[in-house]
């Protein structure tokens, strides 16, 4: 199907036809009243939809006229683009940019909760920031300076997959850094502050440098074609292009082993960096598991030491966590 038809429509008829593809395709089934129920459409608008939907990919649904209900096409080809965790969210949370439902896709799905999640106020000051590139004038607590007053520029938000981040130049310190969210305990927008230019984001460095990364299985593991398997790897190997900003987090959220020898030893290894040497220059490497400078593989003759996670000594620090 051509997308200029898909494009053509509008914006609201598109959501409600990502929607009646997101039933069929990972669910199953789709009814009229399922869009009535989400959308607030009438019953006419919803019969149309579908038709607008069946006309555009007509392999993708089929109706069962013994339950009176659409069903997955035999020749289903998706329209849309969703990622992942997007459809991961919507089968476990439900789906929708308004008030917030519990899931109705029929389909159990349990993710575990965070330990900490930002406070609502603080969150959409933030993002308020970013999106309208204010100044921002905080009071922070971390572990190293305690309770401080600083002036920020946000322009993203990181999830480390346990705790959210700002990622903001800092004009305490003179650098972009990591701000946890939930260690922002106000935030005021500075009404005369002006966002220089080397506080903007495409200033940052370590935010606009993509890294290269190869992940193999782990050289200790038992069943490296499980492993394999399980991270959808090609000829043994999962290439990863990352934010330098952003490499030490997922690498220690998978607890990838990043010391040049994979010396790390457990069950929670699955995985090696195969040239640490990728990692160069990247601030936050010291939150990789195992990962060494030059300068420490020097010092220890070539062993490999696993450092201590942001937040703790020195590691946070270099690694422009303000914790």
């Amino acid at each position: 199907m051509p997308p200029e038809r898909l494009h053509a429509l509008s914006h609201a008829q598109r959501d409600r036809l990502a929607y009646i593809e997101q039933k069929l395709w990972f669910v199953g089934d789709m009814r009229r009243q399922d869009l009535v129920d989400r959308f607030g459409v009438q019953t006419a608008a919803a019969t149309r939809d579908l038709s607008v939907y069946r006309d555009l990919a007509p392999g993708n649904l089929a109706y069962d006229g013994r339950a009176k209900i659409y069903v997955l096409g035999a020749n289903f080809s998706p329209l849309f683009d969703f990622s992942p965790e997007r459809i991961l969210t919507w089968l476990s949370e439900g789906y929708g940019d308004g008030e917030p439902v519990s899931s109705r896709a029929g389909v159990v799905c349990d993710i575990p909760a965070r330990l900490a999640q930002p406070a609502l106020p603080i969150l959409a000051m933030v993002t308020r920031a970013i999106k309208q590139r204010q100044v921002l004038r905080i009071k922070y607590h971390s572990i190293g300076a305690g309770r401080s007053e600083r002036e920020i520029v946000p322009f993203a938000l990181l999830d480390t997959g346990l705790r959210w981040h700002a990622r903001a130049y800092d004009r305490k310190s003179g650098e972009f850094r990591d701000f946890v969210l939930t260690r922002i305990q106000e935030a005021l927008v500075l009404p005369d502050g002006v966002v220089e230019a080397r506080e903007q984001s495409d200033q940052d460095i370590q935010w606009s440098r993509i890294v290269e990364v190869e992940l193999v299985p782990h050289p200790d593991q038992p069943h490296p074609r499980i492993t394999e398997v399980d991270y959808r790897m090609r000829d043994g190997m999962l290439k990863m292009r990352l934010r330098a900003a952003t490499a030490g987090y997922v690498l220690r959220k998978w607890s990838v082993d990043c010391s040049p020898d994979h010396s790390l030893r457990g069950p929670e290894y699955r995985l090696w960096l195969r040239d640490h040497l990728a990692l160069y220059g990247v601030t936050n490497a010291v939150l990789a598991p195992g990962y060494v400078t030059h300068h420490d593989r020097h010092v220890g003759k070539g062993k490999s030491r696993t450092l201590e996670p942001a937040g703790h000594g020195a590691a946070g620090k270099n690694a422009g966590v303000v914790d």
